[in-house]
């Protein structure tokens, strides 16, 4: 397995590094299929100011090289678990890893992340003056690649109650209290939320249980954007279904904020897409057309879903 070819975030768990001290309060959760950036997420992990109580990596694809990373972990001096998955979904994978953390508080973060050094530090600084707050922080672009989920703000911001406009919980860079994680319950694992918006749906429940959500922008890492257009124009209208697929969900529960963003959302996306034709923005026309075109379907599927466990 291969670290990322970016000569910006060149870590690789080849490179000698000392152990550095352990925040023995805090695990970090890393859902993954086994993509070949998972060696250059781990690798900024160990190169960082603290090391984790664990690293749980949960693996979906069964890849024989993501194993050898974990051992690798271990020769290295850190306390890192291993758990193969024949599941398939983000969700799923976290919900796995979250079981078995034994840590008062637990990190989350993507194999296509790579966090700053003083990552886990900051957060773990955060969990321990609230610890009934889920906190997230600034997600910045690496990679060539347009920018799918990025969190730019550099204002802390507090959280109390859902919002119309924008969602404040970002699953690739989160951190909360392991009693904060049975309270809002897991991940939802039901197919239709996908990229994405099972965070989407985690954050709302979150609020509308009263549990707040608060942004600190120094705590911070980097998406790593790697996909050419034609899975580019894929994820958006994966995004689409994804974000429809919440709204259907809560609007069948009458949740009457989810049915002004739905409103608002299925307004805008034809807008965004002539705007793009005009302007001449193909991005921006491929965003706007993908989610006019799945943003309806994945609402309907969401609406219609009958899983009676889904939180």
């Amino acid at each position: 397995m291969m670290a990322s070819h970016d000569t910006r975030y060149p870590l690789s768990l080849g490179e000698p590094t000392e152990r550095r001290p352990v925040c023995e309060d805090v695990s970090i959760v890393i859902a993954t299929l086994g993509r070949e950036l998972l060696e250059t997420c781990l690798a900024h992990i160990v190169h960082g100011t603290r090391w984790p109580q664990a690293v749980i990596v949960v693996d979906q694809g069964r890849v024989p090289a993501v194993a050898a990373l974990i051992e690798r972990l271990r020769e290295l001096g850190l306390n890192a678990r291993y758990i193969p998955s024949n599941e398939r979904g983000k969700s799923a994978g976290l919900n796995r890893g979250l079981e078995i953390v034994a840590s008062r508080f637990v990190a989350i973060t993507d194999d296509d992340c790579f966090v700053k050094a003083d990552w886990l530090e900051r957060l773990a600084e955060c969990l321990r003056r609230e610890p009934g707050t889920i906190w997230t922080g600034r997600v910045e672009a690496a990679g060539e690649e347009h920018a799918f989920s990025t969190a730019l703000s550099r204002v802390p911001r507090h959280h109390t109650r859902p919002r119309l406009r924008g969602q404040p919980f970002a699953g690739g860079n989160a951190g909360m209290g392991l009693d904060v994680a049975r309270r809002v319950g897991p991940f939802d694992e039901h197919p239709s939320l996908v990229c994405g918006a099972e965070d989407v749906d985690y954050g709302h429940r979150a609020l509308r249980l009263g549990v707040p959500i608060a942004y600190d922008p120094d705590i911070v890492l980097y998406h790593y954007h790697w996909r050419d257009e034609a899975a580019r124009v894929a994820r958006y209208a994966d995004y689409a279904r994804g974000q429809g697929a919440f709204y259907g969900k809560h609007l069948r529960r009458g949740d009457p904020l989810v049915l002004l963003q739905a409103l608002r959302d299925l307004a805008r996306s034809p807008v965004r897409w002539a705007r793009g034709v005009v302007s001449g923005d193909r991005e921006l026309a491929r965003n706007g057309r993908e989610s006019t075109l799945n943003l309806l379907p994945g609402i309907i599927a969401g609406f219609r879903r009958r899983d009676s466990a889904a939180r």
